[in-house]
């Protein structure tokens, strides 16, 4: 009887190696390259990647304030080479399982955080994620290289929530911003104030002073250049003066009124004083303006 067996090649791309069986059970690796092979007794199983996988997962949960969100998990994993057996026969879904032990440990970790130390806690959740996976995954002949939360999405309605109170609390902030700058403003214009009045103050006082000591000059000149004249008529004639400079102010002012004020000068008679009271005269031309237009 002839031997009919015959021997055939495989090729096993770079980063990768072949399972080689021998009549259905497992025989050795192939390498990368041409691996000879005993048909019909000897077949090549499948090729295992030796690159690094990534796996995508979205998970689902609730954090402790009742707040669902979706949070997007990426699994770069890689087969170990010297569990490649492990990794071909112990698992039929690696992936499956991987997103198993994700799920775990993504529903056990957030309920138990609030959703604002959620999206602080992104790294301790990866940590979580990769150190299960490593423990788990490594007896299959998986290596977990990262875990990395890429995002943690809430509901639509609650994003518009937490953009509102941000918004609210900026808005809280600029306003209280711009009442310190107008408080700032207004010290500064009250200070203006107070100054200004008191160099006004200071001014009037000064040019009192001066009014002062000219009448003063004025009464000892007047005095002395016409005989017989005492200070109390020298301050007669001043008042006397001042109050028609004041009725051609008020006459030559484009701003003003009509006013009726009879200015006369009774040395002798007049009213009781012998010379007509200033207010009075002020008070009957007030009265008889007001008296003519009621006639009106």
């Amino acid at each position: 009887m002839g031997d009919t067996s015959c021997f055939c090649c495989g090729c096993v791309s770079t980063g990768e190696v072949g399972i080689v069986e021998r009549n259905c059970k497992y025989n050795r690796l192939a390498m990368p390259g041409i691996t000879l092979m005993c048909w019909p007794f000897e077949g090549m199983r499948s090729r295992v990647s030796l690159r690094i996988m990534q796996l995508d997962i979205r998970a689902e949960t609730k954090t402790r304030d009742n707040v669902f969100v979706m949070v997007y998990i990426s699994i770069q994993y890689q087969v170990i080479r010297e569990k490649v057996f492990d990794a071909v026969y112990r698992l039929t879904n690696p992936q499956e399982q991987i997103r198993a032990y994700v799920y775990d440990v993504v529903r056990a970790t957030l309920p138990r955080m609030l959703l604002d130390d959620a999206f602080e806690a992104k790294d301790h959740i990866a940590h979580a994620i990769k150190t299960s996976l490593q423990t788990c995954m490594g007896t299959y002949g998986y290596s977990i290289l990262n875990a990395l939360v890429t995002d943690l999405e809430p509901d639509p309605r609650v994003k518009g929530a937490m953009n509102e109170i941000n918004a609210s609390k900026r808005m809280k902030e600029a306003a209280r911003e711009r009442a310190e700058g107008d408080k700032i403003v207004q010290i500064k214009i009250a200070e203006a104030n107070a100054e200004s009045k008191y160099l006004s103050g200071v001014g009037v006082a000064k040019q009192r002073k001066a009014i002062v000591d000219g009448l003063r000059e004025s009464i000892v000149g007047f005095s002395g250049n016409v005989p017989g004249t005492t200070p109390k008529d020298v301050m007669d004639l001043l008042l006397l003066t001042q109050y028609f400079d004041m009725l051609n102010m008020v006459g030559n002012n484009p701003s003003t009124t009509t006013v009726f004020v009879p200015h006369k000068y009774n040395g002798e008679g007049g009213r009781e004083g012998g010379k007509e009271d200033v207010s009075g005269l002020v008070r009957d031309g007030v009265m008889q303006a007001q008296s003519r237009l009621i006639r009106r």
